[in-house]
């Protein structure tokens, strides 16, 4: 069996030993346990996972944890750290998915997958779009948009780390949206340059390669366009925008299939910013 299934199956196996379990349960993660060692292609199967509602909440956080094995720079050295914090995480995942799913309603979830049925939501990416003004929907309030005046010394701690992430997101989704009208000053593109660098760093640290990698894009994006490096048309804002889509979507655990935004942020990604901005 290979490392990233092992670890996979460990995190599950130490997720699962920290909840109360009735037998029925026991049995949805033997075969959760069972989906991982037999898969031929695990990245398409988590793939296909998230697009099955039954299966998507708990399919995204393993889907970020195996891009964090198979795309990030593993640091040996600080793998068992990483390991606990994606077990920690994955437990409060697990419970609310071994709540729901029965092992009948998890082999339906994978005929459904077998025979080709998979209940995706299929969207673009634009304004009149529900799932994209659903996912922006951060809800929080008017001083915690305000991030640009915020003092951001305070030592963070992991109960805040989805309220630290989400909070920027709105006011940003706002900005990237008066961009190509030039109604904002160097200094606005400057700090939340800043802030996305910062967040970026604080999602690898916790193990979360994806939204740090999304972070990333935004922070080198907006370095450029402030360094008129970047030439700002339809297709950079609906990118940029994509990557706030993803960042949202995995951290509120909404049960959509991101893929197309993925897809669309990485294109993104690589094209203009293979090597990284230095901010």
């Amino acid at each position: 069996m290979d490392l990233v299934k092992v670890y996979l199956i460990q995190s599950i196996t130490t997720a699962a030993n920290n909840l109360r379990l009735n037998a029925q349960q026991i049995e949805v993660v033997g075969l959760l346990r069972e989906t991982v060692i037999n898969s031929n292609d695990l990245g398409a199967e988590l793939l296909l996972m998230k697009k099955t509602t039954e299966l998507s909440k708990l399919a995204i956080r393993l889907s970020e944890i195996y891009s964090f094995l198979t795309q990030g720079k593993v640091d040996f050295v600080k793998i068992s750290e990483q390991f606990r914090e994606h077990s920690r995480y994955l437990i409060r995942d697990l419970n609310q998915f071994l709540e729901n799913v029965s092992p009948k309603i998890y082999k339906d979830a994978f005929n459904k997958i077998n025979n080709g049925h998979t209940t995706a939501i299929d969207v673009e990416l634009v304004d009149r779009s529900n799932l994209a003004g659903e996912i922006m929907n951060v809800n929080v309030s008017k001083s915690q948009e305000n991030l640009i005046v915020e003092k951001r010394v305070s030592p963070y701690s992991s109960i805040d780390f989805e309220k630290k992430i989400l909070r920027p997101i709105k006011s940003l989704d706002d900005l990237l949206k008066k961009i190509p009208s030039g109604e904002v000053t160097e200094n606005e593109l400057k700090e939340y340059s800043e802030i996305m660098k910062e967040h970026a760093s604080l999602s690898s640290l916790n193990g979360f390669q994806v939204i740090s990698k999304m972070h990333d894009i935004i922070a080198s994006a907006l370095y450029a366009i402030k360094n008129d490096k970047l030439l700002v048309d339809k297709t950079v804002i609906e990118s940029l925008r994509a990557c706030l889509i993803v960042i949202v979507a995995v951290v509120k655990r909404k049960e959509v299939d991101i893929t197309g935004y993925l897809n669309r942020a990485e294109e993104f990604g690589n094209k203009y910013f293979k090597q990284k901005s230095q901010v």
